[in-house]
């Protein structure tokens, strides 16, 4: 007989029937398998830390955001955001449903080409784009959202050297009621420099303008956001018309939808206040369709959100490797994954589960990651069961950004891991070890 686990004695105020101001109490949940692979099979299989993505749940959210907006809107096509998550297997699933390329860079538009997108199915916004990336753009015939003079001006020069025309669209940064304002990308709407330059594009001999694009942030939380900005851009559709006599092909309202990932200082969880595909897609067709332009010349719509679309379907399955006490008394916990690996940490508070019943008894705790410097900090305080070393956990929500954003440092980055719609694992991208760490270094020769 194994001896019992010595769990330290905790008094609880019993609160049956009764809600305190965060609700009813609830059971601790358990994340104990993912498309129907046991926590530890994976873990066995695949080595912790593993992230592991879900195809079923990506395509099951990529189906929800259509139906809602394409129940709304006659002419709908979306734009999968490579920055969010540019694996190409997620990338491919994506692209599978349908959906168009959204690159910002001239290596996210390379992979998208590799990935077999067609050049004028891809999107090329971002402020950084050179000549040869201009080049590749305009001999791929894509559409190109210039973000600034500088860039419309190289573009008209790069055009003029190639004797080729570029298809070309304007972001638009613009007031839509939320703070800050994100008026470091594209011409403004207000002060009029967006008109300044849609009537420089359409002097230009060599330029096609086709389209409108606006980004008003990052994680927005009120839905009418983009009814404001969707009545803006409808605006200038129509301004265009009346002076050039010329509809373009789309307007496009970027991205920024919200997951339902849970804000650091949040008052209510994010699953509880985010503003569903329903709603986003009710507040921007209701703007489009409701203004002056004709229903017979209506705009493709363009969504080119991501966070929304992939954050459900991704997991960090990690291990426990230490219990300690603060000096202040609090519980800390140190586990094998860090925030090199969860850059998203810094502004979520991630649900971290245990992946099996482990006790009765919870405690406010601090979850460390395993990296020698104090910000790795993956939950600052978290009501937690006592786990063990060796317990296996589950964070989950992190299908977003996380491997793009993530880097080598101190540990190296472990195995990404998808469970294709037959119930199997693949390993998508392999952990590193110290010769790929090492392969792009040129030693000195003495």
């Amino acid at each position: 007989m194994s001896k019992l686990k010595y769990e330290k004695p905790v008094i609880s105020k019993i609160t049956a029937g009764v809600p305190n101001k965060f609700g009813m109490p609830a059971k601790q949940r358990i994340i104990s398998e993912i498309d129907g692979i046991p926590v530890p099979k994976l873990m066995e299989d695949f080595g912790s830390p593993v992230f592991v993505i879900s195809e079923q749940t990506i395509r099951d959210t990529y189906a929800e955001a259509k139906r809602a907006f394409e129940t709304r809107y006659p002419k709908v096509q979306f734009a999968w955001s490579y920055k969010t998550n540019y694996l190409d297997a997620v990338c491919n699933v994506f692209h599978d449903e349908g959906s168009w390329a959204e690159v910002v860079s001239g290596f996210e538009f390379q992979k998208a080409l590799s990935n077999g997108v067609s050049g004028s199915n891809i999107i090329f916004n971002g402020p950084e784009k050179s000549e040869e990336d201009l080049t590749l753009a305009i001999n791929h015939n894509a559409c190109i959202h210039i973000d600034h003079f500088d860039e419309l001006y190289l573009l008209i020069e790069t055009t003029r050297k190639l004797n080729k025309k570029a298809r070309v669209a304007i972001r638009v940064n613009l007031d839509a009621g939320i703070y800050p304002i994100w008026d470091r990308f594209g011409f403004n709407y207000e002060n009029g420099e967006a008109w300044n330059a849609i009537n420089r594009i359409m002097l230009a001999e060599n330029l096609e303008m086709i389209g409108l694009h606006t980004h008003i942030g990052t994680y927005i939380m009120v839905a009418s956001a983009y009814a404001v900005a969707a009545t803006k851009l409808s605006n200038l559709y129509m301004a265009i018309y009346r002076k050039f006599d010329h509809w373009l092909k789309y307007i496009d309202l970027g991205g920024g939808f919200a997951s339902k990932n849970t804000l650091k200082g949040a008052y209510m969880p994010g699953s509880e206040t985010c503003p569903s595909f329903d709603e986003y897609a009710e507040a921007i067709s209701n703007a489009i369709i409701s203004s002056e332009i004709p229903h017979e010349n209506l705009p493709v719509l363009f969504m080119e959100t991501g966070r929304a679309l992939v954050d459900d379907a991704g997991y960090l399955l990690t291990t426990v490797l230490a219990n300690k006490r603060s000096t202040q008394g609090r519980r800390t916990m140190v586990i094998d994954a860090g925030v090199n690996l969860l850059f998203t940490t810094f502004w979520y508070n991630l649900g971290v589960f245990p992946s099996k019943e482990v006790s009765t008894h919870v405690e406010e705790s601090t979850i460390y990651g395993p990296l020698c410097m104090n910000i790795d900090v993956i939950r600052d305080a978290i009501n937690f069961p006592q786990s063990k070393v060796g317990d296996q956990l589950v964070i989950e929500r992190v299908g977003a950004y996380n491997m793009t954003q993530w880097m080598q440092f101190i540990t190296f980055r472990p195995n990404v891991v998808m469970i294709d719609l037959e119930g199997k694992a693949h390993v998508i991208r392999r952990k590193e070890n110290l010769d790929s760490l090492q392969s792009f270094e040129v030693a000195i020769k003495k």
